[in-house]
């Protein structure tokens, strides 16, 4: 008995493209949205693809832990310097969020 193919037989076959698998690559889609005015890149990151990195939400200023599903955006003019990480949550709730600084209960206010 002979193993099954894993990939579909002969060269002429219609496929999935290179440009396909670049969006799979961290275990989501990625999309464009409008927000502030402009063009944003937006990548939902499985959390397996996120095992062993801590990253730091902008809209929480909170920690998200290793192996979390999360969203990658940044601007669509911007470099990869410019990508931000967010928690699912904060990412769809950013137009209710106010842009003041959040300070621990004790930290003095300077």
């Amino acid at each position: 008995m002979s193993p099954r193919r894993n990939r579909p037989k002969g060269s002429g076959s219609p496929g999935r493209s290179a440009e396909d698998d670049q969006p799979g690559r961290y275990g989501g889609w990625q999309s464009t949205e409008s927000w502030r005015g402009e063009e944003w890149s937006v990548r939902h990151v499985a959390g397996a693809s996120a095992a062993g990195k801590t990253y730091r939400c902008p809209g929480c200023d909170q920690l998200i832990p290793s192996a979390v599903p999360h969203v990658v955006a940044w601007p669509e003019h911007a470099g990869v310097d410019d990508r931000r990480h967010w928690h699912k949550a904060c990412w769809n709730a950013r137009d209710r969020r106010t842009s003041s600084v959040r300070r621990s209960r004790n930290a003095p206010r300077f």
